[in-house]
This record gives structure tokens, sequence and C-alpha cells, in this order.
């Protein structure tokens, strides 16, 4: 990096962005042909090794153009992620047999619990072993999303400083992409090897009235 270059900081045009894809995600979930598993925990593990490898290293190469060029990549790193760890928590519902269970809400929950998760308060209720899924008003959902683009905002301006350093920084985006799909993995399985209620919408307007 040459002295007093400025690297260009995350405002509300990377939020928008962020938000509207994360409104494309929510408003679509990937489908799945993955059978139920006779040993669900072990095939849902496999799954989620194999989508981990794929996110290093996409993230990596998208990682790996220098300067102001990587800055670039990051929101469409952000999304191709997303897009593999989607389809991962589909899989995984898949091979529980929980395929019916797999929502919007779900979805929200298993891919941001780990990074924003005051924001997946309003969604998901565990009561003892069991996994309460909200299903709020669409207000709701949309503040629910906005915390999580702030959240990935957030995480913008680190992202911006290894676009600089292209090897070592392609490096460090595929180690954290593999770690952070992992980490969606784990809610994933937690979630579905669990016993899934889902609330009435009536029964949540009520609550909040």
């Amino acid at each position: 990096m040459t002295e007093g270059t400025t690297l260009p900081a995350p405002g509300e045009r990377p939020l928008r962005r962020l938000l509207e894809a994360l409104e494309r995600f929510v408003s679509k979930i990937p489908d799945t042909d993955e059978p139920e598993g006779r040993s669900p925990d072990e095939r849902a593990r496999e799954i989620a090794r194999h989508a981990a490898i794929k996110a290093a290293v996409l993230s990596g190469g998208l990682a790996l153009p220098p300067g102001p060029l990587g800055y670039m990549t990051i929101i469409p790193d952000l999304v191709a992620i997303w897009k593999i760890q989607a389809q991962m928590v589909a899989n995984i519902a898949g091979t529980f047999g929980k395929k019916a269970y797999l929502g919007r809400e779900q979805m929200l929950y298993c891919l941001f619990r780990h990074a924003a998760a005051q924001a997946m308060r309003d969604i998901v209720v565990r009561v003892g072993e069991r996994i309460l899924i909200r299903r709020p008003a669409p207000r709701i959902v949309q503040q629910v999303l906005r915390r999580i683009g702030v959240r990935m905002t957030q995480r913008l301006a680190g992202g911006a400083l290894v676009r600089w350093l292209p090897i070592v920084g392609a490096l460090g985006v595929g180690a954290y992409a593999y770690y952070d799909t992992g980490r969606v993995a784990e809610t994933a399985i937690d979630l579905f090897r669990r016993e899934i209620e889902l609330e009435d919408p009536r029964d949540d307007d009520d609550h909040r009235g």
C-alpha cells in the first residue's frame, strides 16, 4: 500500500447492497434433493466439510485482486458464500428429514446466528430441547435484516484491509470462509436434529401487542 492511500470506508451504499442481497436470499429458499439419512449427523458433517472447502476456495480466489479491485469483490464474495452456505443448510435439513421445516426464518437463523445473535432473538426461541420458530411481521423481518446488514458492513472494513495484501489476504479470507461455513453448519445441525415447532403468526402479534 502506498503512503497516503485511503481505504474506502463501508457506508450506506454497501449497506443498501447487502440488504438487497439479504432480501433476495430470504425470498427464495434453495431446493435440496438430499434424502433423509440413516446417520444424519455423519452425513451432515460430510456436507459441511465439502461446503467449507468450496467456500474457502471461492472466497480466497475472489480476494486475489489487489487494492481497489480487491475491495470491489467483498460484497460479491459475501453473496457467493451465502449461496454456498444456504445450499448447505438446505442439504443438512434434508439429511435430518426436516425439509418441511426449511423456511425463511430457519435460513436466517442458520446463516447469521453466530454473526448477529441479538438479531435472532425475534425469530428463534429455545424451549428446553425444542426450538420454537417465530413468524414475525414483515416490519420485524426488515428490522432483523437491517441489524444483520449493519453487522456485516462492520466486517467489510476488515475485509477491505486484507485485499491490499493479495496472497496473504487471500489465504486469510479463504480460511475465514472455511471457519464461517463450519459455524453455519454447526447451527444448522443443532437446529434440525431437534424438535421444531412453528409459532402461529397471530400468537406472535398477540405477544407483541
